[in-house]
């Protein structure tokens, strides 16, 4: 019924198109079970493929009308809210025609969750894709910082290495939820560095973070995307000393059986050159 209504057709239309499908390709999609269909294995695979397909058919759609561009854009937090606004508004600006974007937001997990659901032509996330069916190319780097407000112990007096590190594992550290690329690489790089770290709050978000590291409650490892402008004002203090530089890589991905339309390619090669303006 859902699908009847979706297509504005009659629920025993959209049966016997189904059933057509399936003679068509000599095979089930989905397995019936008490009246209720179950995609199969077959009905998987064939999926992105017939998404593809549509894609193209759009693409004609819109190359006959001038439509212009449509995208839909996930991108982790970091990426969505502190670098990717100003480059959407330059790459719509760019184009001579109509320009749809379509933008959400969430972590690393919840990107590669979109596109692999085609529920997003594009991708960019901070952290790493482990899906196979996902194709993944580097963007552009971002540096990490480890950030304490200015009334921390830890932001006027000067420590040794040792004694440094002694303190940071004693503190606590305010970190992104699991699945965020900003908490994938306090684990990965900070904690081999540092030892183990006493995560004593978890937010859901960058700016939830910088605010509770500027009233004092404790440590945190963010984007300098995310806090130069603080850091700049005095409202967070940036510890580099005795510290490894944190350089982590922005990535590209889209899916493998998404078909590369006109818009999508001009956006994958906008952001391109803009990569070298995002350089820490």
């Amino acid at each position: 019924m859902a699908a009847a209504n979706a297509l504005a057709m009659s629920q025993s239309a959209v049966s016997a198109s189904l059933a057509e499908l399936e003679r068509a390709l000599n095979g089930a999609l989905f397995d019936r079970v008490a009246r209720r269909l179950s995609i199969n294995e077959a009905g998987r695979q064939f999926f992105p493929r017939a998404l593809s397909l549509l894609d193209q058919a759009h693409e004609l759609e819109r190359f006959a009308s001038a439509s212009g561009v449509q995208l839909r854009i996930a991108a982790s937090n970091t990426i969505g809210s502190y670098i990717l606004p100003a480059l959407l508004a330059g790459f719509r600006n760019a184009q001579a025609g109509p320009c749809t974007l379509d933008l959400r937001i969430g972590n690393t997990q919840d990107v590669l969750n979109a596109l692999m659901q085609f529920d997003a032509d594009i991708g960019l996330i901070e952290g790493t894709s482990h899906e196979r069916d996902l194709r993944s190319v580097h963007w552009c780097d971002d540096e990490m910082v480890v950030i304490v407000g200015p009334g921390h112990p830890l932001a006027t007096v000067a420590h040794q290495t040792e004694a440094l590190h002694e303190m940071l594992r004693e503190a606590d550290w305010i970190v992104r939820e699991p699945g965020s690329g900003t908490r994938e690489i306090i684990e990965a790089r900070l904690v081999p560095a540092l030892g183990t770290l006493r995560f004593a709050l978890e937010l859901g978000n960058a700016e939830a973070i910088k605010r509770a590291v500027m009233s004092g409650f404790g440590v945190s490892c963010l984007s300098l995307h995310v806090v130069r402008d603080e850091i700049e004002r005095g409202l967070l203090v940036a510890l580099r000393q005795g510290l490894p530089r944190v350089i982590r890589p922005l990535q590209l991905v889209v899916h493998q059986d998404k078909f590369p339309t006109q818009g999508l390619l001009a956006f994958t090669e906008y952001l391109r050159g803009a990569a070298p303006t995002l350089a820490p």
